[in-house]
């Protein structure tokens, strides 16, 4: 039995120890960066070709760890990355992001360095293609993008799926394709670090290596949230940051796509189907209802012809690009005339023909001229490859930055949204692989902190069909002190730099050149193609202000534009 004395004494020397031990400081954390940011870069000729008019840009490839988490642990990584340097006095570096996920960007500084000489003349414009989706450009094995191969026999062998079928067969062919993609997709090695925050710390090694203390940012789609969460950790190292047709930043990853069915048939119906009873009236119809039903004329065609409702459907969806919307304007026309049992190429002698024409040769491999309904099935009728490939970096970081939803939650979306949008309501609930994902992020994503907000520019199109206004909007909401340029009546992905539209260019280049951030502004949007004047539509914005920008000349290099809006577009759509 111990004495009262003794007693007395053990609890001040546990105390005292207890005193010494948190007296001492903690090791530091070890900088996972050290042992990449001496590497020297090697800068280069790129393995892309240039689009014609762009600006010629040099490349360097990049090692990074497999995961910033343990850098010591696993294979190094390699990520190409490409610069078109100031052309005048260097003001700072502006990195570029296209989208996706999984959308390769080192081809973007030598356009927008093309199409922005007054943002070329100060920064350094800075492209990377992320890991997981190879060098742009290059063949060799090591330099192709990451995949996910799918054997056909996994899918289904139907070619009439129509996801308007609720029967239980139908149903059951539907989610074989999204099942058979998340399993191929988490079955890759790489696909655990194939996500936003590992991207995220590739960037930070990108500033560090360039040698900049802060590191603007510009980023499209997908980009917008890859861009918000560099913002959000690294405060400190994030400039200037822009993020154009925005996600939900400060929400979820995946709620962007499940608004799909809403966003799209808003556009198609509001936007597109009174620009083609515009165009082409005696196709499709002088007034919406008439073109309303005769596409569903042409859908009942094409399925007449083998080619599966759902595939039409999807061509109608995600129509972020003019070149998608004349794509959509020839498979319409298309279906009307074998609606209507005509079998001769179709004949038009709208302005709009030699964009037809080009894309007729560019997807069916047949000029305008030669197009029949008949040709045009057979050439829209799915692929007999033994695999389809998709983008592994598309599905690791959709599914996996964040935790996912069950397939019996998108299984009651589609039933929910299907009779309010039925263009891609009932499919997209369907087809989600994200619904199959299994596997737990490994690591948390912040939001957007006060302190960043005050440096951040939104931009968004009212009408964008792939990341819906409802999405940008709420992130705003979310993060007091972030500015929103909204452009009011504009149906098309990506907005500030290939856009053609001289409210939005001059609103971003003044806080990107001279800090100087707009409040909140609606820009007025620009004609749709073979336009002139701008038809407003009800959205969410309300009506924008009449001002010269509406009519003004666009910026010249048309097709270029046209071409890095298109590639923006079809960066983001449901199954890549």
């Amino acid at each position: 039995m111990r004495s009262s004395s003794t007693a007395a004494v053990v609890p001040a020397v546990v105390t005292a120890l207890v005193l010494a031990v948190t007296a001492v400081p903690a090791a530091a954390a070890p900088d996972p960066f050290s042992r990449y940011a001496g590497q020297q870069l090697a800068w280069g000729s790129c393995a892309f070709t240039p689009q014609p008019d762009a600006l010629p840009a040099e490349c360097a490839l990049m090692t990074v760890p497999r995961d910033w988490a343990a850098p010591e642990a696993g294979r190094d990584l390699v990520v190409s990355i490409s610069r078109v340097a100031a052309s005048g006095e260097h003001l700072g570096a502006l990195l570029l992001n296209p989208g996706g996920p999984g959308g390769q960007g080192t081809s973007l500084p030598g356009a927008l360095a093309a199409l922005q000489p007054q943002l070329h003349e100060r920064h350094a414009l800075i492209g990377m293609d992320p890991r997981g989706t190879g060098q742009e450009g290059a063949t060799g094995p090591e330099q192709l993008p990451e995949t996910c191969d799918v054997p056909v026999g996994r899918l289904s062998q139907r070619t009439d799926l129509d996801a308007r079928d609720r029967s239980a067969g139908s149903i059951a062919e539907h989610l074989k394709l999204p099942r058979a993609v998340a399993e191929a997709c988490q079955s890759e090695a790489v696909a655990p670090f194939l996500t936003t925050w590992q991207t995220a710390h590739d960037i930070e090694l990108v500033r560090i290596l360039l040698g900049e203390s802060t590191l603007d940012y510009l980023g499209y789609s997908y980009g917008t949230w890859l861009g918000a969460k560099y913002a959000s950790l690294f405060p400190r190292s994030a400039g200037k940051v822009v993020l154009d047709s925005s996600t939900d930043f400060q929400g979820r990853l995946q709620a962007s796509f499940e608004a799909w069915p809403q966003i799209n048939q808003r556009t198609f119906e509001s936007s597109f189907l009174p620009w083609m009873t515009r165009q082409f009236p005696d196709e499709v119809g002088a007034t919406t209802e008439e073109a309303a039903a005769n596409w569903e004329r042409a859908r009942k065609f094409f399925a007449g012809a083998g080619v599966s409702p759902d595939q039409i459907d999807t061509i109608f969806t995600g129509m972020g690009s003019s070149l998608r919307w004349v794509l959509g304007a020839v498979v319409f026309m298309l279906g009307v005339r074998g609606a209507n049992g005509e079998t001769a190429p179709a004949a038009t002698g709208s302005a709009l023909a030699p964009q037809l024409d080009a894309r007729a040769r560019a997807v069916f491999g047949t000029p305008l001229a030669s197009l029949t309904p008949a040709a045009g099935a057979r050439a829209l009728a799915d692929d007999p490859a033994d695999y389809r490939r998709f983008s592994a970096t598309r599905y690791a970081v959709a599914c996996g930055d964040q935790p996912t939803r069950s397939a019996a939650w998108y299984r009651h979306l589609s039933d929910r949204q299907g009779p309010r949008y039925p263009l891609f309501g009932w499919q997209y609930g369907l087809s989600e692989p994200c619904a199959f994902w299994s596997d737990a992020p490994r690591q948390d994503l912040p939001v957007l902190p006060a302190e960043v907000a005050g440096r951040v520019l939104v931009v968004q199109g009212e009408l964008d069909p792939q990341t819906g206004y409802e999405q940008a909007r709420s992130a705003v909401r979310a993060a007091p002190g972030v500015s929103l340029v909204s452009v009011a009546d504009s149906p098309f992905h990506g907005q500030y730099g290939f856009g053609g539209n001289p409210c939005v260019d001059g609103a971003v280049n003044v806080f990107l050149l001279r800090n100087s951030r707009p409040g909140n502004l609606t820009c007025p949007g620009v004609p749709l193609p073979n336009e002139t004047e701008v038809h407003p539509v009800p959205g969410p914005v309300g009506t924008a202000p009449v001002t010269a920008a509406t009519t003004a000349t666009q910026p010249p290099l048309p097709a270029l534009r046209e071409s890095v809006r298109a590639m923006i577009s079809d960066m983001n759509t449901p199954l890549r």
